[in-house]
Formats: structure tokens, sequence, C-alpha cells
């Protein structure tokens, strides 16, 4: 059965979903006038509070949710296994895959608000699974979203980011994994049990610390590194399109897999075209939707244009610092990479993969109940199953599941692009009234003057 569902994975994530990702990136970007040049703007928006707009968390606590499930161990390890498998150069095409990324968040954020529903206790919900009901009147596809969304959150944001602290703990400090499940379940459950506000104040605090902690850590290594660095950087943009720069242990790479593995890679780490993130976005505080539209879009440059691009350039410095290193499996090169430089680097991998780890726990916490809820789930029901679902991954190996949570990360992505290709209309006119036309501080329905 692992067997099967890994073939099944590797179809769903093949060229064929990479270039309907990354061709809906790249012709969001051309038909929204690159909204990457507006990414100051949308950083000054995400610290602003929205005073008045309608909404249940703040567009930076919507934001540092939508982080929280998004920088994960997928921007260490994730990208250590671009390089393992495609060389260097998948960083710059991991990179470059969080570049275009930006333009779908925003469209996905700008969404989100659009056809956002307010229930009768008044929380705002939202997410594709909306967008597909209310914007296209495609209901069947919006339950089967929700369906793969609730799903999915038991395998990428509970069992596997639980069993990889356990794993962490265990090898590290010895701790034994149930003793580590039952100190996640009791943290996670203070937080998760509490609702979007309480999963969204705690997000605000852990999220700044945690990428500040492993961006600074980063900067030390390639200080450290510091002669390697400018090697590092030339020889990842030379082997993104000549495999034979490379050299060494990746001379069986080529220009196609530094392609397919940095893009794929990048895609499931920023998480944009998914359909996760807006649902988050949904609960935002935003007199209007390209405001959120905007904060939204900011995530992926926090968690693609920086922080993978950092967690590359320090990895290939210590390649070739280090020529020792083994580069053919990218939880090990990780930990050797980082374990080369004293001091610092076993400490930030490990606080760096612990934080990471948890955010996503409540990131995604919030998402699956939220599409278990449209299916008609009680949210109690499914909280208590998701805090359940971490004390198993903690003490189980869990291959399995990591291959059941890629599947439907892929069947999440395909209603949600959709959604975002046939409402494109929807989101130029959005754009057209609030950006283009300079109206970021209207509120939503005012009308434009003649």
């Amino acid at each position: 059965m692992n067997q099967i569902l890994s073939d099944i994975s590797s179809f769903l994530w093949g060229w064929p979903m990479i270039i309907l990702l990354l061709g809906t990136h790249i012709y969001l970007t051309i038909r929204l006038r690159f909204p990457q040049r507006k990414i100051i703007t949308a950083i000054k928006l995400s610290f602003q509070r929205d005073h008045g707009a309608t909404g249940d968390v703040s567009q930076f606590g919507a934001l540092a949710t939508a982080l929280a499930a998004t920088i994960g161990t997928g921007n260490i390890i994730g990208v250590a296994t671009a390089v393992a498998l495609g060389g260097p150069g998948a960083v710059l095409w991991c990179w470059l895959t969080g570049v275009f990324g930006i333009s779908t968040k925003y469209a996905e954020g700008l969404l989100a608000i659009k056809y956002r529903v307010k229930t009768a206790d008044g929380r705002m919900l939202g997410g594709p699974m909306y967008a597909l009901e209310r914007g296209l009147g495609w209901k069947w596809m919006a339950i089967l979203f929700a369906l793969f969304t609730s799903i999915a959150a038991f395998g990428i944001g509970n069992t596997v980011q639980a069993n990889a602290i356990a794993t962490l703990t265990f090898e590290t400090y010895g701790i034994s994994p149930y003793l580590t499940g039952a100190v996640v379940c009791l943290l996670a459950g203070a937080v998760i049990l509490g609702g979007v506000k309480s999963i969204a104040r705690v997000c605000t605090m852990l999220v700044p610390f945690m990428a500040v902690f492993y961006v600074v850590g980063c900067i030390v290594i390639l200080f450290m590194n510091g002669s390697y660095v400018w090697p590092a950087i030339k020889l990842i943009c030379t082997a993104a399109f000549t495999p034979e720069a490379a050299g060494g242990g990746f001379i069986g790479t080529t220009v196609m897999m530094a392609a397919r593995f940095g893009i794929a890679r990048g895609l499931f780490s920023n998480e944009s075209g998914m359909g996760s993130a807006p649902i988050v976005a949904a609960a935002a505080q935003t007199r209007n939707p390209v405001r959120q539209a905007l904060v939204s879009a900011s995530g992926t440059f926090w968690d693609t244009v920086i922080i993978c691009a950092l967690t590359g350039i320090v990895i290939v410095s210590s390649i070739i610092a280090y020529p020792d290193i083994d580069y053919d499996n990218g939880a090990v090169l990780t930990k050797m990479a980082f374990s080369k430089i004293p001091y610092v680097g076993a400490p930030l991998l490990t606080v760096g993969l612990l934080t990471f780890a948890f955010s996503t726990i409540l990131g995604w916490s919030y998402y699956g109940e939220r599409a278990a809820e449209y299916l008609g789930a009680r949210q109690s029901v499914y909280r208590v199953l998701y805090i359940i679902g971490l004390f198993i991954g903690s003490a189980v190996s869990l291959d399995i599941v990591w291959n059941i949570a890629d599947c439907m990360n892929a069947l999440m992505a395909i209603p949600n692009l959709l959604a975002l290709l046939f409402l494109s209309g929807v989101i130029v006119k959005e754009t057209r009234k609030y950006l283009w036309n300079d109206r970021l501080n209207d509120h939503d329905g005012e009308e434009e003057n003649d």
C-alpha cells in the first residue's frame, strides 16, 4: 500500500502538476501586472491594524498563522532534498518559484476575502471551498477540496510534524517519543482548543521569534563560511542551466532534474496555489480584498525568497567548504552541513526544526478544522481527534502517512488552481479598483468616483 501511494504521489507531483502550478504563477504574474513590485507596500500593510474592519484576527495575525503553517521542515530539509536530488542549481529554481508564487498567493488572499461568509455567531469563514461554491457554483468541487484539506491536515500538519519533533528529541537528547508526544499534545491542545484567536495570538509571538532566530543563525553561518559564499551563489546560478558546472558528487544531475526538484520543493514549501493559506486569510480584519491579498503575498516572500534562499546558500557553501559531506540524502545533508559549524550549527538546526514543526501543527489545525466545518463536522470533535493524532504521530513511523499527505496536498491544489484561473477576471477587476487606481484605503463596497 505504501509503495502504491508513493507511486501515486510521484505521479501527482510530477511534471503535469509542476507545469499547472508554475504556469498559474506566471499567468497571474503577467495578468496582474507583476504584483511583486508592491512587496514593500505589502510588508508595510502586514504590520498595520485595520481598525473598524470586519474580521476575527488582525492582518498580521492571519499572516503569522499562515506563515506558521508554511514555514516548516520543508524550508530546511526540503531545500536540502532538492539539492541532493537536483544539484545546487535546484536552489535557484526553488527561489524563482517563490518569486512568481507571490502572484498566486496574492490572488488566493483576494478571493478569500471576496467570497468569505459570516456565520450566525459572528465568525468569518472563507477559502477555496467558498470561492468554488459562491464564485463558480461548483459545490461538488468545493466539497472535494474541503475533504482533501481535512485529511491532509492530519498528515502534513499533524502526525508527520509530531513525528519529526519526537525523532529529533530522541536522537539528540534521548527523550522517549511517548513523553515528547504527551508534551506536544498538551502544548498544542492548550492553543488549539482556544480557536483561531488563540492560534493567531501564539503564532504572532512564535513566528517572528523563530524566523528571526533562524535567519540570524544562517547569517552567522554564512559569515563563518565567508570565503565560500560567493562561489556558492555562482555555483547555484550556473548549475541551474549548466549541470556540468556543479561537478563533484552532482555530476549526474541535469538541468531538467535541477528544475524539477527545485520547482517541486519550492511549490511544496511556500504552498502558493495549494489553497491552504486563504482559509485563514479569510478571518483577517481588512477593509477590502486587495489589502489582505497583498499581506498574504508577503508570506511567500518571507518563506521562499528569504528563508529558503538562505538555507540553500548555507547548504551549498557548506558543501564547497567541506567536501566530505554526504550529498545523497536530504535530511543527512542538512544535519551534516549545519553540524560542520561549531557552536551555532547544531543548536540552530535543532531549535529551527522544533519551532518550525510546532508552528506547522498550529497553523494546519485551523485549516483542517475549517474544512471539516464546511463538511458539517463539529469543531470540538475535530480538535480532539487532531490532538490525539499528535500523540500517535510521535510514537509511530509514518512513511505511509507522508505519502497520503502528499497525495492530498496535490489534490487540494487542483480545484484551487481552477478557481484561480476561472475567477482571474474577478481578481483583475478588484485589483484595478483598489490597487491600480490607488484606492487601498477604501472600504469594500465604496463606489469609485467618476
